[in-house]
């Protein structure tokens, strides 16, 4: 009997020992991936912009909410048209430290200027929203649609009527290349540094129209000195808050609702660096997941009327896939291709 209990007594030791092994051992080989140092988050544009702006929300969320234990650095790289920024990423391979934040710069840089560089270099991780375009006139002139518009502008003959816009072969100007394709009218492109500068220029009447973001002219449009024609997404806005004394966000009708068959919508998006692993690009998904989830963004998707789509995998890439050869069509009717 005393045998049989010693082998019980060292068996049940042994056990246990293997046990607290087993204990201490399974978090180190289950552990998920996280960040081992401060990650640069990069914008490809200047301070102030959509961008920048949507950068240093989600940092702000991040830190508030404590979803990382590294710091997450905002990093501006715009130049060449954010063509540093891009490039900077694409030669980070292999790194899980470096994040850029991407508007359609993503392919029209490339497009426009030449340089070794698209969205295939980089791995794309989340779709955070869309940003909406709409088409603005000032307050005093007696359009109420944009068909109205579009018809006193061809009325008015080619190059007589000023649409401002910000900078030269980007969104604007390739929104109003698709705008001149879809109605026959024709405008003289006036650059602007930024969407604010835009906004008050046309509140000068110095353009007659412009197709600034919501929060680029919601301002004015509070104000009472613009007027929101039509947004140029497949459908309305869906906020019902009022902005003006008589219309929300959802009450702007789309373009082609208006009779305008005229569609774009601007890119958020993230991409970490090429060669990442799926564990590290997981984590990520996970921790813009949490930060879409928190009230600080889900009322600034609202102040700004985006479109909050998101996407990931492979659906993202298909949805990246299809706007590069939109951007391709229209910046080649428009003669914006380099070279």
């Amino acid at each position: 009997m005393k045998q049989a209990s010693l082998r019980t007594r060292m068996t049940a030791a042994a056990a246990a020992v293997l046990a607290s092994a087993a204990m201490f051992a399974a978090p180190a080989a289950h552990a998920a991936w996280e960040p081992s140092k401060p990650v640069e988050f990069v914008v490809p544009a200047g301070t102030g912009g959509g961008a920048d702006q949507m950068a240093r929300l989600i940092q702000g969320i991040v830190v508030k909410h404590n979803l990382m234990q590294q710091p997450l650095v905002v990093v501006n790289k715009s130049g060449g048209a954010g063509a540093e920024g891009f490039l900077a990423v694409k030669g980070a391979k292999g790194d899980p430290h470096k994040l850029i934040i991407t508007l359609s710069n993503l392919f029209t840089t490339p497009l426009a200027t030449g340089v070794p560089f698209n969205w295939r270099d980089m791995t794309p991780v989340s779709m955070m929203a869309l940003d909406n375009f709409v088409l603005w006139v000032n307050a005093e002139k007696p359009y109420k649609s944009a068909k109205e518009y579009f018809d006193a502008v061809k009325a008015a003959g080619p190059s007589k009527m000023k649409m401002g816009g910000t900078g030269s072969k980007q969104e604007d100007q390739i929104l109003t290349v698709g705008v001149e394709k879809a109605t026959g009218a024709k405008f003289i492109y006036v650059p602007f540094k930024g969407g604010g500068e835009v906004a008050v220029q046309l509140v000068g009447g110095h353009v007659d129209s412009s197709v600034n973001n919501p929060a680029e002219a919601v301002a004015q449009w509070r104000a009472g000195k613009l007027r929101a024609l039509c947004v140029f997404d497949n459908e309305r806005m869906p906020y019902k808050a009022k902005i003006t004394d008589t219309q929300s966000w959802g009450d702007v009708p789309t373009c082609k609702e208006s009779g305008v068959p005229t569609e774009y919508t601007m890119l958020r998006g993230i991409f970490a660096a090429p060669g990442v692993t799926k564990e590290q690009t997981d984590y990520y998904l996970a921790l813009l997941k949490k930060v879409r989830e928190t009230p600080e963004w889900k009322e600034y998707m609202e102040k700004g009327a985006f479109n909050q789509t998101s996407m990931d995998g492979e659906k993202f890439n298909q949805w990246l896939g299809q706007a590069e050869q939109r951007h391709r069509e229209l910046m080649k009717d428009a003669g914006f291709l380099a070279k």
